[in-house]
């Protein structure tokens, strides 16, 4: 991937900033993951690529005042300020309305630019979690202080003690971008003033669709940071990414796209409609109404009611869900918890449907559901449904999410489709043809 050009803009207060653009298609910002900030370094960092949430958008990263390569003697970090360096990008690209997302520190950041320009923050993507907000102060300082001994030493503890000791390898690469990002003093200096750092008043001011990503089983108090923030913002989605973290691991990025896709439509807070984030499958027979007039309608119902019965069967033994409301078309719409599980049941569903003389149709995206009774909805159904629609007799498409999330686990090629434009969804999306090995 190529690396982006490195420019620069003045903010307001007359601080240089650096940033870099890269890709078309919708603007998303993404705010640094201080104190790790490094422009060139990030970009080559295995651990901080986000590939799977870039790909139909124009990708607008930046270095902080004070880190990476942006102007490096400042001493105020106060969210106001570090509000002007977003403030200076976007009036300086001429952008209207941008998505914007952030971890860690950058959270803070990010709330609070949306909370001061509603009316530029369409969606906003938080991961609550891998930063030292959970620490004692005692403990940082205690890194600190051995900083001014051992600078190395010092950024190794404090990021194997953030990401978790299990996660060495990558801990090890943060700790090597972070001490190019800020010298000692600049890092003492940002830990001392965030500890001033308030989101209680400004959260509520948040106006954008938001999605809150924590993590279970991790270091760290995930779980009751992404609660609790999750709370605080209006309307704001909470999504649980289960096990250990696992820079590799892409279920975060892919529940991020899919929320930034779908565009996100919340329901009032007086409606209980319990939002989740699974893996849909959706089937249809093809050709359906020239096969009832070929064969008669008796003679097609009596094979599509076979399809039906065998598909949901294959479904339940695949670990899916059959989902019992109305499906548009003639066929089978099913929701996973794995997207390999879902992939697995999508080729048994083609060769079931080749059993009883039908073809599918099949198409499979992941992303936020709501449940109402027996059915789900929402966006990522409709994209899921759109999918299918666009695949040939017999042929499994997928989403660039579901390639993310199962890449490595289903033990088959994902052969590139290039982008689409799919009818009733505002982004092209990228299509992959599920090919066996």
């Amino acid at each position: 991937m190529t690396e982006p050009r490195i420019q620069y803009v003045t903010t307001g207060d007359g601080i240089s900033v650096a940033y870099a653009v890269t890709g078309e298609g919708r603007p998303l910002l993404r705010v640094p993951t201080l104190p790790v900030s490094h422009l060139q370094l990030v970009w080559q960092a295995e651990f901080a690529r986000d590939t799977i949430v870039m790909r139909g958008r124009t990708y607008i990263t930046y270095d902080a005042r004070g880190f990476g390569l942006s102007q490096r003697d400042v001493t105020d970090f106060s969210l106001d300020t570090l509000v002007r360096d977003i403030e200076a990008i976007v009036d300086h690209l001429g952008l209207g309305q941008i998505q914007v997302m952030a971890a860690g520190y950058g959270v803070p950041i990010a709330i609070a630019y949306a909370a001061a320009h509603p009316d530029r923050v369409s969606h906003l993507a938080l991961s609550a979690y891998a930063s030292a907000q959970g620490m004692p102060d005692e403990e940082i300082d205690a890194i600190m202080a051995l900083g001014e001994k051992n600078w190395e030493l010092a950024t190794e503890t404090l990021t194997h003690a953030v990401l978790g000791w299990a996660n060495s390898a990558t801990a090890h690469q943060v700790a090597a971008v972070m001490r190019a990002s800020a010298s000692p003093e600049t890092l003492r200096t940002f830990i001392g003033q965030i500890r001033n750092w308030r989101v209680e008043d400004l959260a509520p001011a948040v106006a954008a669709p938001t999605i809150v990503v924590g993590r279970s089983g991790g270091p760290g108090p995930s779980f009751d940071t992404a609660r609790d923030l999750a709370a605080a913002i209006p309307n704001a989605r909470l999504a649980m990414i289960e096990g250990p973290l696992d820079m590799s691991n892409n279920q975060e990025a892919a529940t991020i796209a899919s929320f930034l896709s779908d565009g996100a439509v919340l329901m009032p807070s007086s409606i209980e409609a319990p939002h989740t984030t699974l893996t849909i499958l959706f089937t249809d027979v093809v050709d359906s109404t020239s096969l009832t007039e070929r064969l008669g309608d008796a003679a097609f119902r009596g094979r599509a009611h076979q399809l039906d019965d065998a598909l949901r069967s294959v479904i339940r033994e695949g670990g899916g869900t059959p989902v019992e409301g109305k499906v548009l078309g003639d066929g089978v719409m099913a929701v996973f918890t794995s997207a390999r599980q879902a992939i697995d049941t999508a080729r048994r569903c083609r060769d079931a449907a080749d059993d009883v003389g039908l073809q599918l149709h099949l198409g499979i995206h992941a992303g936020d559901v709501i449940r109402d009774g027996n059915n789900v909805y929402g966006g990522a159904v409709n994209l899921a449904a759109r999918i299918a629609g666009h695949a040939e007799p017999g042929e499994i498409l997928v989403s660039d999410v579901v390639r993310g999330l199962a890449r490595t686990s289903a033990g088959v090629a994902f052969e590139d489709c290039g982008e689409h434009a799919l009818k009733g969804i505002a982004d092209p999306q990228r299509l992959y043809a599920i090919r066996d090995h």
